[in-house]
């Protein structure tokens, strides 16, 4: 499972009436790097193949590659006002070796 808070949500669904992506799923991608850590991307896909794994969460359709999906599952994608004052994307995945659950 993979999900999107509102505030994530809400941006994801501007960012598409921004781009004319409406209607399009997101496609969530990752790699591990040598070191551990993870490097993420997100799109959104106008193409899907029947592999792809579908997830809905606040009204976001996400598709995940099943070779992604390992490093992807029970992150949470939210979006937040990080120190410097800048609103960003952020996952909060317990896959990831950086991963510190908030208190």
């Amino acid at each position: 499972m993979i999900t999107v808070t509102p505030e994530a949500a809400a941006q994801i669904k501007a960012a598409a009436k921004q781009s004319q992506a409406e209607g399009l799923p997101l496609r969530m991608a990752a790699t591990q790097a040598p070191d551990g850590n993870i490097q993420y991307g997100m799109g959104f896909a106008d193409d899907e193949t029947e592999n792809d794994l579908t997830f809905k969460s606040e009204g976001v359709t996400i598709v995940v590659a099943p070779t992604s999906f390992e490093l992807l599952k029970n992150t949470i994608i939210d979006y937040v006002q990080l120190d410097s004052g800048e609103m960003n994307f952020i996952f909060r995945n317990p896959n990831d070796p950086n991963f510190k659950q908030v208190q």
